[in-house]
């Protein structure tokens, strides 16, 4: 297995139509196709999260392509205040549930789950914890259409009638 790369991801646009790039680790899966596996979700590159395959580099305006959901969720979780305190308390209840801490900065948490455990669970723990601490969000880096931000992509259907 080869060592992760950093792949420059297009996160969106500005508005000034300018490319908003954002560092995704990943692991080199086949050169000859350009294949890449997501090594931890992204914070910002919206539709992908950790162990997703992908081609990239591509002629798509995203620069990417995605060949596999792994059935993973990315959970991103925006803080106005230092997120020291939130990880101390978020962190581990998710990891009770095999969420797993994939990057942690002073005002975001991003996560990895599988879409077994469920919708609701997830929600449920993160909303309990995130009583709390009133400056927090969070959403899903790869549940809506990154377009309008409100329709599912429902991926995970085919996972759910696998299981």
């Amino acid at each position: 297995m080869s060592d992760a790369v950093q792949i420059p991801l297009i996160a969106g646009y500005n508005k000034h139509g300018e490319a908003m790039v954002e560092q995704v680790s990943a692991l080199l899966i086949d050169a000859k196709r350009k294949e890449f596996r997501i090594e931890k979700s992204p914070a910002f590159v919206r539709g992908l999260a950790a162990d997703d395959r992908i081609t990239y580099p591509t002629d798509d305006k995203a620069g990417w392509e995605l060949i596999e959901h792994s059935g993973n969720l990315c959970i991103r979780v925006f803080s106005k205040l230092n997120t020291d305190e939130l990880d101390q308390m978020l962190t581990p209840e998710l990891e009770l549930i095999d969420g797993k801490l994939d990057i942690k900065s002073p005002r975001i948490l991003v996560y990895t789950i599988h879409v077994s455990i469920g919708f609701q669970k997830i929600e449920d723990t993160l909303n309990k914890v995130l009583t709390g601490f009133p400056d927090t969000v969070w959403y899903y880096g790869n549940v809506y259409n990154a377009d309008d931000g409100v329709t599912p992509l429902n991926w995970w259907l085919d996972i759910a009638a696998s299981v």
